[in-house]
């Protein structure tokens, strides 16, 4: 397999296009046609982890955090990142960032978080925004089932649990060729009348380059008129943050007590106890202060995440328990799951799993 053949794997996994702005996602290092031994699966990539992948034949590492982040204005080794980049290139090892474009799938990072503490009826905290867009476009009556189910099988026409979702209006084309024009039906320099059907169709966003390519292939005109325009609206696939259920309530310290043995943590940073029991678990993986608000208007119990400063616990007023388990902590299995998921998708490929530890909080 090409690495381009796996960074085609991983796109569908998790679509670049839901990356966050301010991120750094995609293929960071290597040639997208060189041919992958094995790939080494990381939560970050570092010295260590490069000298691991050298010792295990992986010329691929997968990486959940971007080793590189900011723009390199030289490579000189003078820091970790530097150290890092300079050690991949000279031994010919292809790095790829997937982060927030994970952190964004409804079967990321949170709902392996939420797998991993055994929550119920999981759905999306923050839906992402302008992630949705319609298609509108007009075609002879003659063509438009072929037009729609075509578009139906690239992905358009998806609503929630239901597909091949699509709105037809029939109406009047008209239309004058001039004398350059190619006109599969009229004559140049003649106006003309067709009986045509407008075609309305959502689609998730990263797909259309591929919509379009479809339309164009399967509608008969020379020129073919169409709108392609970005909804308000939202979708449960994608978006930060998960908000679920335990299947039975807990105390919030038995929910603290929980949460150590579920994800496998000696120490945790918390807000005042509510003396209420907690039911409904808002989790975010990473930093997630952005997030508390959304949390209490869910109406969760308690909020996981991490990297909480000394006022963001002041956010809780008594309404909801803020708990902080750690960055490292409350991502750990990100890259166990992504294991899970390529192995399916890809059965007959070796991804190795990266026994090195990348946490650099250490506690006394």
């Amino acid at each position: 397999m090409l690495i381009k053949d796996l960074v085609n794997h991983l796109e569908e996994i998790a679509p670049l296009k839901y990356a966050e702005d301010f991120d750094n996602v995609g293929l960071l290092i290597g040639d997208k046609n060189t041919k992958i031994t094995n790939v080494l699966v990381t939560l970050d990539t570092l010295e260590d982890v490069i000298d691991e992948a050298i010792a295990k034949n992986c010329n691929f590492i997968l990486s959940f955090h971007p080793i590189i982040f900011k723009g390199l204005k030289s490579l000189t080794g003078k820091n970790y990142v530097e150290r890092t980049v300079l050690k991949a290139i000279q031994n010919n090892i292809a790095i790829y960032a997937i982060h927030t474009a994970l952190d964004n799938d409804k079967n990321g990072v949170n709902a392996m978080l939420c797998d991993q503490l055994n929550l119920t009826n999981q759905r999306i905290l923050i839906p992402q925004k302008q992630t949705i867009k319609k298609l509108t476009t007009y075609a002879p009556e003659s063509e438009v089932e072929a037009i729609k189910n075509a578009l139906f099988k690239v992905g358009a026409g998806q609503i929630g649990n239901y597909s091949n979702c699509s709105f037809t209006t029939k109406g009047i084309g008209s239309f004058k060729p001039n004398q350059e024009a190619n006109p599969t039906i009229g004559q140049k320099g003649e106006n003309y009348i067709e009986a045509e059907t407008q075609i309305n169709v959502t689609f998730p966003k990263h797909l259309e380059s591929t919509i379009l390519q479809t339309l164009f292939k399967t509608h008969s005109y020379e020129e073919i008129a169409f709108e392609v325009t970005t909804l308000e609206n939202t979708t449960q696939n994608i978006g930060m943050g998960m908000i679920a259920e335990l299947e039975n309530s807990k105390t919030e310290i038995e929910f603290l007590q929980y949460l150590k043995e579920k994800m496998d943590i000696s120490a945790i940073r918390h807000s005042k106890l509510t003396n209420k029991r907690i039911k409904k678990v808002a989790v975010l993986g990473g930093s997630g202060s952005f997030a508390i608000n959304a949390a209490k208007a869910a109406g969760a119990d308690t909020f996981v995440t991490s990297d909480l400063k000394y006022h963001d616990f002041f956010q809780a007023e008594n309404n909801i328990l803020l708990v902080d388990i750690g960055h490292y902590e409350s991502e750990q299995y990100t890259k166990i799951g992504l294991v899970a998921i390529l192995t399916k998708k890809i059965p007959n490929f070796a991804f190795i799993l990266s026994n090195t530890n990348t946490n650099p909080v250490k506690y006394f």
